[in-house]
């Protein structure tokens, strides 16, 4: 066929929609009423027609889907509405170089760390319940005695 995967790839697709199509198609016009053999009349000469199609290598463009613009996604929303970003412990304005802390809030670079910002997270808990689940406890069958 002396054709690039790009453009193989692009063949076998449009056949695959030309398919898609004709038996869409062929169903609404058909529907559940009509004979097999003008079924099958039909589906000839749709397939014949995408394989002219695709011999020809034409594409087919699919129509541009509808989306709404004007309302923003939600995470956007929330983004803009809450502002800029500030250390929970000065208001110091922190944007991208901002730390979350495991408490669940944004510091900046002085009070980063947990004894700094006066951190309510339990960090010796939650290393004890990581090494727990790490390191799981193994227990042998007791043996019978004779």
């Amino acid at each position: 066929m002396n054709m690039c995967s790009k453009c193989y790839k692009d063949l076998v697709l449009n056949q695959e929609q030309t398919k898609l199509a004709a038996s869409s198609i062929q169903s609404i016009v058909n529907g559940s009423s009509s004979s097999n053999s003008e079924n099958d009349s039909n589906a000839a000469a749709l397939t014949a027609k995408a394989h002219a199609a695709a011999a020809t290598s034409e594409t087919i463009v699919a129509p541009p889907q509808t989306t709404t613009a004007a309302a923003p996604p939600a995470s956007e929303a929330s983004q803009e509405a809450k502002g800029p970003t500030r250390c929970g412990t000065c208001r110091k304005r922190v944007g991208l170089t901002g730390f979350n802390c495991r408490c669940g809030t944004t510091f900046c670079a002085i009070h980063r760390y947990s004894d700094k910002h006066e951190c309510p997270f339990d960090y010796r808990t939650a290393a004890q319940e990581a090494i727990a689940k790490a390191n799981p406890v193994v227990k042998a069958e007791k043996i019978d005695k004779i």
